[in-house]
């Protein structure tokens, strides 16, 4: 077994997951995926919820493949079950492994823009996913952020240095009090835009959460999606946002689906993302820490974030 330190389902912004290409006896090539648990706070507090979380997307990504096995949901790379009938195995206090059938193909990476050649077909796998029965083990997924609490915090904090902590942490303090105000304005906007989603009664579908270039594969005319442990029942703009641009790609989608995306839905998305990256990256920088390669890229994807929100407030 090797260790592979990047593949092609890793979100390139969080941190937290371990992967290895592994042989077995009969030459069967997979992916181990060994989740920090720690590391999975979207799933609510502490390695328990963590592990629920994560067993619960792994048995619905495994449900969606094996329930149109050979049909139109064979883009789902899914876990294969333990003897025990398992996806997804504890393994200690703050740990958890997967193992996945290693697919050949060109990996997308985080942070790119797909062609135009490249969003039909990924707006066309969406849509399938979209109209599958959802499997009950799929969770509903309001649309809040279960990091809020720790981004207001911060912002409740900004008063006190925050340094004694690393090279980072005074910086942070400084840029969010620099964009207090403008931080502030988009979590209004994004309560009022909640709100609204919930007033609409739009109903929920099976979601995959991050169907960005990262987590594709193009295996020739195929196209696969990796890393479902955000998979959950939600509005479909918390897909679409991701993949459309413009007018042409939403009526494509509404053509296929019957169902008219919602601008300000996608606009939800699109902040919702931002303010959660946000909160994810200061836990990092208010302990502990010294230069190392993930404080930096989590300064350095801070201050654009934060930067970003504020020019469009």
């Amino acid at each position: 077994m090797g260790n592979r330190p990047r593949h092609p389902g890793v979100r390139a912004r969080r941190f937290g997951d371990y992967h290895w290409t592994a042989t077995d006896r009969r030459d069967g090539n997979w992916f181990v995926t060994v989740a920090d648990l720690t590391h999975k706070s979207w799933y609510g507090d502490g390695t328990e919820a963590a592990f629920r979380g994560l067993r619960d997307a792994m048995d619905t990504a495994v449900a969606l493949r094996d329930a149109e096995r050979g049909g139109s949901l064979d883009f789902v790379v899914a876990p294969v079950r333990t003897a025990e009938g398992e996806s997804v195995r504890r393994l200690g206090a703050g740990h958890a492994v997967s193992v996945f059938p290693l697919m050949p193909g060109t990996a997308g990476h985080f942070g790119e823009t797909l062609a135009p050649h490249d969003r039909g077909p990924v707006l066309d796998l969406l849509a399938e996913l979209h109209r599958t029965a959802p499997p009950a083990t799929a969770r509903v997924l309001p649309p809040e952020f279960a990091t809020r609490p720790q981004l207001d915090r911060a912002l409740g904090e900004l008063g006190n240095p925050w340094d004694g902590f690393g090279p980072y942490a005074e910086p942070a303090r400084h840029l969010l009090a620099d964009h207090t105000a403008a931080l502030r304005d988009r979590l209004d906007e994004f309560d009022r835009r909640a709100e609204e989603l919930r007033a609409s009664g739009a109903p929920p579908i099976v979601t995959h959460g991050e169907p960005h270039p990262g987590n594709l594969l193009c295996a020739g005319e195929r196209r696969l999606l990796l890393d479902w442990d955000t998979v959950g029942l939600a509005v479909p703009e918390r897909d679409l946002w991701l993949v459309a641009d413009g007018p042409d790609d939403l009526a494509r989608y509404e053509e296929s689906t019957g169902r008219k995306p919602d601008p300000s839905a996608l606009a939800l998305y699109r902040l919702r993302w931002a303010l959660n990256d946000i909160a994810e990256f200061l836990p990092l920088l208010r302990t502990p820490h010294g230069p190392t390669p993930d404080a930096q890229q989590s300064w350095k994807a801070l201050a654009e974030t934060v930067r970003s929100l504020a020019t469009e407030a």
